[in-house]
């Protein structure tokens, strides 16, 4: 059997700055590959600067199929950027979520989310409020949580992984903002106990 993936979400999840082996999902389906587990390359709808509406719409244009073996969320980071009302995220990650295990064949256990990172600690929010970025994806990445709890999906929390790129300037790529190579291969070691046993 050949397993699928489909991964949802914004410039994290598409790799912004990165090639398009490097990004997450993709080191995460060679490392899958690389163990045995035979998975397709992972079916991708995501693109830099989405919020969740954004991400809903193209979901919609796109219309999936619903027959993946592993579907993955992350989105949110740009709906705290743009200073969207956190009730928004609220009622449109929810939604999301419900999506994704519709896609996941109904299955919550093939479903994962993966918490947002903090751009506050990367060269570009050098002159921004970094104490108040921290403490609004906090904020997001518990309402994420709750919601994964409520339909029984996984929670990866990956935040504490990006704040170590407050002394390790090799965890940004070069735009000095979006997590390099050796972030997303941080981010993999901390999903793949998640996902392997999802596919025996």
């Amino acid at each position: 059997m050949t397993y699928k993936y489909l991964a949802l979400g914004d410039s994290y999840t598409i790799g912004e700055a990165v090639t398009a082996d490097q990004r997450w999902p993709h080191v995460l389906q060679g490392r899958l590959v690389g163990d045995g587990i035979k998975i397709e390359k992972p079916e991708i709808i995501a693109a830099t600067g989405w919020t969740t509406d954004e991400l809903q719409a193209a979901i919609e244009m796109a219309k999936p199929a619903k027959h993946y073996d592993l579907v993955s969320l992350l989105i949110g980071v740009n709906n705290q950027y743009r200073g969207y009302p956190i009730r928004q995220y609220k009622v449109e990650f929810e939604a999301l979520l419900v999506q994704a295990i519709g896609f996941a064949q109904g299955k919550p256990a093939q479903t994962f989310v993966v918490s947002i990172p903090d751009y506050g600690v990367t060269p570009f929010a050098a002159a921004k409020n970094t104490v108040k970025i921290a403490r609004e994806i906090e904020e997001y990445n518990r309402i994420a949580q709750v919601f994964c709890s409520k339909y029984q999906v996984a929670f990866v929390d990956i935040t504490a992984d990006s704040r170590r790129a407050s002394s390790d300037p090799a965890l940004i790529a070069e735009d000095g903002l979006h997590p390099s190579e050796k972030m997303y291969k941080k981010w993999v070691e901390a999903i793949y106990p998640v996902v392997k046993p999802i596919l025996k």
